[in-house]
């Protein structure tokens, strides 16, 4: 046998599908480590208890509002404050709050009507609102498609109250509303999303914050300038937390993981939610962003097929044996890994089974995705086109706010936005 390199091309093509099938095995073995509804946490109940006001920012009726917001009615935390915000007494939520209200008249319930529009982002504009109406030490902000088990309060204020972090964040999995696309959409959360959060994590990434869940003192939130900060960022959960690690805080990622709505009924109404979140990685994460392509397994899974299937290589026989020897290994590991990650991310053998055909239409979707969400400035969100701007972590802090001073001032945020428009 002699030995005739292969073209580059192909061997970079050998190189990207075997990196697609390591991430991919990776992603599946990996134990995630999340506490699931109904399990007890170590250590019983704790000694301590913080006071916690609850932010819900609402907009719409959303198809099962009522239950979500529920589920934070029926909280075991002693002593908790819930705000409800929206901008119009019209609002439809307003009466799903007032039915809350009676439902529990025991509890803590304020609704906020305030149509004060403080930036571009609404939702910032509404916990702007709503954060002038708490009153305790602990602020957790959540969005309303959000469901929690009743330990929650208990577990995401746990670490602040220890000085373990400054912030705490929830992970979450998809709850489908509907059929085919609410389908897809759940599987980009379960089977991409939250799968590519826990590999990083594992590669030694610390830099997260999801909206599902947002916990710190209300000393560390008037350090970094409060929600005002945020009022023009579209990714605003990210860089809440971003501007929390700027104070020398660590973020904790919680075991508990909590449920969120998945709603579209059409292809356009699942692009836009889906290509938002992608625009909104690249604008968080450029280099990030770029590798994505490497986590959409089934074009490359059909890319390593079409490469095995014998045609000639052009190298040699030992190349060519070689090569479809490399091909063959990381279709099998691929595959397998694929399946096992679907398994592991389904709840029960039927959902398997009729989710198993989505799988390639979901990664290819999420290909195309990808593609348009490399170009363009702005995003939808609720109806509204919303320019990202690029952020520059350089929060003006005021050492007297936080108990932990092992951060070093910095220039004002607002100066260095100014200079990189």
């Amino acid at each position: 046998m002699t030995w005739t390199p292969l073209p580059v091309i192909e061997w970079m093509l050998i190189g990207l599908c075997c990196l697609s099938s390591v991430y991919i095995t990776v992603a599946a073995l990996m134990r995630y480590g999340s506490r699931p509804w109904g399990m007890t946490r170590a250590g019983g109940e704790p000694t301590m208890h913080a006071t916690i006001s609850v932010l819900k920012p609402l907009c719409g009726l959303e198809p099962r509002l009522y239950s979500n917001l529920e589920t934070f009615c029926r909280q075991t935390h002693p002593h908790f404050q819930l705000l409800f915000g929206v901008s119009s007494a019209a609002d439809p939520a307003v009466g799903v709050v007032n039915r809350l209200r009676e439902a529990y008249p025991k509890l803590d319930i304020t609704l906020v009507v305030n149509d004060s529009v403080h930036g571009l982002n609404l939702k910032v504009s509404n916990l702007i609102n709503l954060v002038q109406h708490a009153r305790h030490e602990v602020i957790v902000i959540a969005d309303s498609d959000i469901a929690v088990p009743p330990d929650y309060l208990h577990t995401v204020s746990a670490p602040l109250l220890s000085g373990q972090a400054g912030l705490v964040t929830c992970l979450y999995r998809a709850r489908r509303v509907g059929e085919v696309w609410a389908r897809l959409g759940a599987l980009f959360i379960d089977e991409w999303f939250v799968p590519s959060v826990h590999v990083a994590r594992a590669a030694g990434a610390r830099r997260f914050g999801f909206g599902a869940t947002l916990a710190l003192r209300r000393e560390t939130l008037d350090a970094i300038g409060g929600f005002h900060e945020l009022k023009d960022c579209v990714a605003d959960d990210f860089w809440l937390a971003e501007y929390v690690r700027e104070l020398g805080l660590r973020t904790h990622v919680s075991e508990l993981t909590v449920t969120t709505d998945v709603t579209e009924r059409d292809l356009p109404s699942l692009w836009l939610r889906e290509t938002r979140w992608l625009r909104t990685i690249r604008s968080i994460n450029p280099l990030g962003f770029a590798f994505l392509f490497i986590t959409f397994t089934s074009p490359w899974l059909l890319t390593s097929w079409l490469l095995g299937l014998g045609f000639d290589w052009s190298g040699g026989a030992f190349a060519d044996s070689t090569a479809d020897m490399i091909v063959d290994l990381s279709t099998s590991f691929g595959l397998s890994a694929r399946l096992l990650l679907h398994w592991r991310t389904t709840r029960h053998w039927r959902s398997f089974w009729r989710d198993l055909p989505l799988i390639p239409l979901r990664d290819l979707l999420l290909s195309a995705e990808w593609i348009a969400a490399a170009f363009g400035s702005h995003v939808i969100w609720r109806g509204a086109r919303i320019r990202i701007v690029p952020q520059v972590v350089t929060p003006e802090v005021n050492l007297t706010d936080v108990p932990d001073k092992r951060f070093d001032t910095a220039p004002a945020r607002v100066a260095n936005r100014e200079a990189n428009q």
